[in-house]
């Protein structure tokens, strides 16, 4: 089965994500199928907080990957601002 999950990059207290499409018997750190996006829970002003690439992830989940409770929640905040942004 395909995962549509984060890995967990960055240093110690300062957390940055990877949104990764992987095997799910994979490691969270092992080799992934596809970069979708990023999350940086603790990013600046100036930072971006998050980037996704919703077609490849629509792509994913039309193919029947599965999405990981905190990439839904993520991918739902990410519509949201890209309406809010577009109006």
């Amino acid at each position: 089965m395909v995962t549509i999950r984060l890995t967990r990059r960055g240093a110690r207290n300062q957390p940055y994500y990877h949104v990764v499409v992987t095997d799910h018997r994979k490691r969270q750190g092992g080799k992934s199928l596809e970069l979708v996006g990023f999350f940086n829970p603790v990013a600046r002003k100036s930072e971006p907080k998050m980037r996704l690439d919703l077609a490849r992830i629509d792509f994913w989940v039309s193919k029947g990957a599965q999405q990981s409770e905190r990439v839904v929640a993520l991918v739902k905040d990410y519509r949201k601002q890209a309406v809010a942004a577009a109006a």
